[in-house]
């Protein structure tokens, strides 16, 4: 099964858009399931459903920074080199998609003003393409991450 058929699942199943790509990853970024959802909870809905950055990239981003991130705060090579990772995806997805941004990917002038999360239904699956975002974000994970190795220290 690929990542992003992972991912399609787990927000099939009630997981929020980051939670679904981060969970799909967490195998591969060394984390326990659990504690990956938890990583991600507060970045679904375009981030606490603030309806702002599109909760899927930032379930990609969050994979990445774990596989090619620093810790050292004065290694500048290391931040522009994660920071150029993170911008080359961001453009790829806005290519493919049309925007990085959660509001604008589900065709609202605003976000909804309430922290609630809609329910589960299938009326709501038929309008939100989440399920599907989630698939395309961990895709583009698993084919980086495929494409570019990440080195181990």
């Amino acid at each position: 099964m690929s990542r992003g058929d992972k991912a399609y699942e787990l927000f099939l199943a009630g997981y929020n858009c980051t939670q679904a790509v981060v969970g799909a990853f967490a195998d591969v970024i060394g984390m326990d399931f659990d504690a990956a959802v938890r990583f991600g909870s507060g970045f679904g809905g375009g981030v606490g459903r603030l309806r702002e950055v599109c909760g899927t990239f930032s379930g990609a981003v969050i994979a990445i920074n774990v596989l090619y991130g620093y810790s050292d705060p004065k290694n500048v090579k290391a931040k522009a080199g994660l920071y150029a990772r993170i911008q080359e995806l961001a453009a790829k997805f806005r290519q493919d998609n049309g925007s990085i941004i959660c509001k604008e990917l589900l065709g609202l002038s605003k976000p909804e003003g309430s922290p609630v999360p809609e329910a589960r239904t299938a009326e709501y699956y038929k309008k939100r393409p989440c399920p599907e975002l989630c698939r395309y974000s961990a895709n583009m994970v698993e084919e980086y991450i495929r494409e570019h190795p990440p080195i181990k220290e």
